[in-house]
């Protein structure tokens, strides 16, 4: 008695086990084509609308900078003691957020790479402003110079980072006073995308857009006229602007540069326990600072920074990519929407590794990003720990989801030739489509292809070792780095750069 054997179940065309080069689109412009959410009422949206507008009537702001203090005086508010606490008519503060434009452009210095940030658009930007870095391979350590360095070359190579929004870690090894001349340095040489400068103080920030002037090649005219720098200013929540901050607004927005306002209201901690009352809070802070950029040159840059979300009651430790960071994100679209000023969010999580629970509130905090209709997406990809940590597998895992969020936001086509009725024709009741003309034009294309998603069947999976998506990410990112080209710059901006470096740590750097 003969036996039939079993048919060996199909295996696909074998691959390497772990990716051996880099295949994403090309860098493009992104655009949000859907309807933002909307999941408050406009009556809801003007309750907190209205309550913001009491806490800068009868609270006010606290001000700790004179000359800031100075400026909301002569504009017609409020000031008084000492800190100076401020406070605001509705008619002025309304009317001066009103000034703020409803699009920007900033400016890269490889003119392909300037950002549009405002109406359908939306950029996304590399981790920024951890303390720490890790990868699987060293494991968590303190920032430094060169893994600062390996990150930003992370940044320029995967095309959907289109903005390096700070230092992707701290390169605590370099001298305080000195750090931002070598950091942003770095950022302008080993990226030609639009970069962030931080408001530490007067000094910093009028070196950054020195620098930013002087890699551009433009005269101060030009870099009056077009903003060629970002930067964020944090409040010290609850309901207070600290000096550094402060100096940001003043001197960026003189010289017409991006100023993101963004509040740090971590709901029952440095706000109301309540979504309602954080974002009310949120958005009072929020405003005050757009007051003053626009106090300070009328019409100049800013964009509403929301970054609301709720601490762990039991630990104190924030949280992200909750359900209440989420409606936070969604409702923080509203208001600035209300206010027709570009927003900004970002992309967030509290895991201490790269594992499931980074990976859904990833996706929690970017689908609030979305659907509230962010036009930039902050710390968009590395972002681990609460952002104490940049992960180097992050970033890749990061890039693969904004690549897949991007393709999401490409338009469904209903011509005839995408509704392929020939095709259905041709093909009829039970066939296939595999081998019709239409699919053997489009096939190669037709799908986003991701860089990190396994999608072998369990025995060639297994045959490969069985790697996972962290082990991926790790191969992947060493590619990337072995991939990396330094983006050209003139040799004569490049001493002109090395110049003003050399002579600001010659004088010391930072005294302020």
């Amino acid at each position: 008695m003969t036996t039939t054997p079993k048919p060996k179940r199909r295996r696909h065309t074998r691959r390497r086990a772990l990716p051996s080069g880099i295949q994403q689109p090309p860098w493009q412009s992104i655009r949000n084509p859907y309807p933002p959410a909307q999941i408050l009422s406009p009556d809801a949206l003007e309750d907190i609308h209205h309550a913001s507008l009491t806490i800068l009537e009868q609270i006010g702001i606290e001000i700790l900078l004179p000359e800031a203090a100075e400026y909301f005086r002569r504009a017609g508010a409020h000031v008084t003691g000492t800190p100076a606490r401020v406070t605001f008519e509705p008619e002025l503060i309304e009317a001066l957020v009103a000034q703020a434009p409803s699009q920007i452009t900033v400016h890269a210095r490889n003119p392909e790479r300037h950002v549009r940030l405002g109406g359908d658009c939306v950029a996304f930007g590399l981790v920024a402003s951890a303390p720490n870095v890790t990868d699987s391979d060293k494991g968590r350590r303190t920032g430094n110079r060169h893994d600062f360095c390996q990150l930003l070359k992370l940044g320029q190579t995967f095309n959907i980072i289109h903005v390096i929004g700070g230092y992707p870690v701290e390169p605590v090894d370099l001298p305080p006073p000195t750090r931002h001349l070598d950091a942003i340095s770095d950022m302008l040489l080993l990226t030609d995308k639009a970069i962030h400068a931080y408001s530490l103080g007067r000094e910093r920030i009028l070196d950054g857009m020195e620098m930013a002037r002087i890699a551009r090649g433009i005269d101060h005219a030009t870099f009056d006229r077009e903003p060629s720098l970002f930067t964020v200013v944090n409040t010290n929540s609850p309901l207070r602007y600290d000096r550094p901050m402060l100096w940001g607004i003043i001197e960026m927005a003189k010289r017409n540069q991006l100023v993101v306002v963004t509040p740090f209201t971590l709901a029952g901690a440095m706000s109301p326990i309540t979504v309602a009352g954080s974002l009310a809070q949120q958005n009072a802070e929020a405003l005050a600072g757009i007051a003053l950029c626009q106090i300070v040159r009328p019409g100049s840059p800013v964009m509403y920074g929301g970054f609301t979300s709720n601490a762990d009651m039991r630990s104190g430790a924030p949280a992200f990519g909750t359900p209440e960071y989420l409606k936070a994100a969604q409702i923080s679209g509203q208001l600035a929407r209300r206010y027709r000023i570009p927003y900004r969010s970002s992309n967030v999580n509290a895991a201490n590794s790269v594992d499931a629970q980074a990976a859904y509130e990833s996706v929690f905090s970017l689908w609030g990003a979305i659907s509230g209709k962010a036009h930039l997406i902050k710390h968009g990809a590395g972002w681990l720990e609460g952002g104490l940590s940049a992960s180097y597998e992050k970033v890749v895992l990061d890039a693969d989801l904004l690549q897949m969020v991007a393709a999401y936001l490409e338009p469904i086509r209903t011509d005839s030739e995408s509704l392929a009725l020939d095709a259905i024709r041709e093909v009829g009741p039970g066939g296939h489509f595999f081998g019709t003309a239409h699919t053997q034009e489009r096939f190669e294309n037709a799908f986003y292809q991701p860089m990190i998603s396994d999608w072998r069947n369990f025995e060639s999976w297994q045959e490969a070792g069985s790697p996972g998506a962290l082990q991926h990410a790790n191969a992947l990112y060493k590619t990337a780095l072995s991939q990396y080209t330094q983006p050209p710059m003139d040799s004569a901006i490049r001493d002109e750069l090395a110049d003003y470096v050399a002579r600001r740590k010659a004088q010391g750097g930072v005294r302020d």
